[in-house]
Order: C-alpha cells, then sequence, then structure tokens
C-alpha cells in the first residue's frame, strides 16, 4: 500500500493527507474550513479583473 500523499491546509499550514479518510480536505479541520469560507463571503479573497480598455465601461447606463 502506498503512503498517502500529504499537503498543506491551505489555512493553517498543517500537514493533510490527501485520501477519502480526511474529511475536510484539503482542509486540516472544520474551523480552517469555515474560516476559509467566510474570507470569501466577506469578499475578502477577489479575483482580479483586467480591464479591457477599447471597451466602454458597462457600469455606466447607456444614454444613446
Amino acid at each position: 500500500m502506498k503512503t498517502p500523499r500529504l499537503v498543506a491546509c491551505p489555512q493553517c499550514g498543517k500537514p493533510v493527507e490527501w485520501s477519502p479518510r480526511s474529511r475536510f480536505r484539503p482542509f486540516c479541520s472544520e474551523r480552517c474550513k469555515l474560516v476559509d469560507l467566510g474570507a470569501w463571503a466577506t469578499e475578502a479573497y477577489r479575483v482580479p479583473v483586467a480591464e479591457d480598455r477599447d471597451e466602454p465601461d458597462s457600469s455606466e447606463p447607456d444614454t444613446k
């Protein structure tokens, strides 16, 4: 049997076994999972968006 692969918990860095037995993978615990979810919910994490300078700003109303 192979030794299970270990990954670092994205929240705290503790080693986590990457297997079906790790209930909260890639997190080490439910707490780390919920802390990460809370960061997404409060928009602490954001996906960067590159603005296209050739396109008009779609947030402004069309006055035509």
